[in-house]
């Protein structure tokens, strides 16, 4: 998520991102290979990302505080390419990511927006497993 703020605001090149977080961070316990996936595929499917969460925003991506608008990108990512991840994990990482890093109710507002989307993009699983909220 912070990598993905950074590139959000800053426009650097992700190679670079990606080597400055992999000598800089402590990565211990870290999915390398995860991360370098969400890091280059995100802006890559950035199309498809935002028309995924288009629907489901009160206001355009653009004008969401910064922190929230990564996290949502990536919980979108997961949610269109990623079926193997389910809803829910999905959903809850992102409400967490926004306890942590988000502004005092963002995890509220990521909840909120991620479960209205995964009822569109996941029809059949939200069906199946009812109620996505944390």
């Amino acid at each position: 998520m912070q990598a993905l703020y950074q590139w959000d605001l800053s426009g650097l090149e992700l190679n670079r991102i990606e080597t400055q977080f992999l000598e800089n961070e402590n990565f211990q316990g870290v999915d390398r290979e995860y991360f370098t996936e969400i890091l280059h595929q995100v802006p890559a499917c950035l199309d498809e990302i935002e028309a995924g969460l288009a629907g489901s925003l009160n206001r355009p991506l653009t004008e969401v505080d910064p922190v929230e608008r990564s996290i949502l990108r990536i919980a979108a990512y997961e949610l269109i390419l990623r079926p193997d991840i389910p809803c829910r994990v999905v959903i809850n990482e992102a409400v967490q990511l926004a306890r942590k890093f988000g502004a005092d109710q963002g995890h509220a507002f990521i909840n909120g927006v991620l479960d209205h989307a995964a009822r569109t993009i996941r029809k059949q699983e939200m069906k199946t497993t009812g109620k996505s909220t944390v």
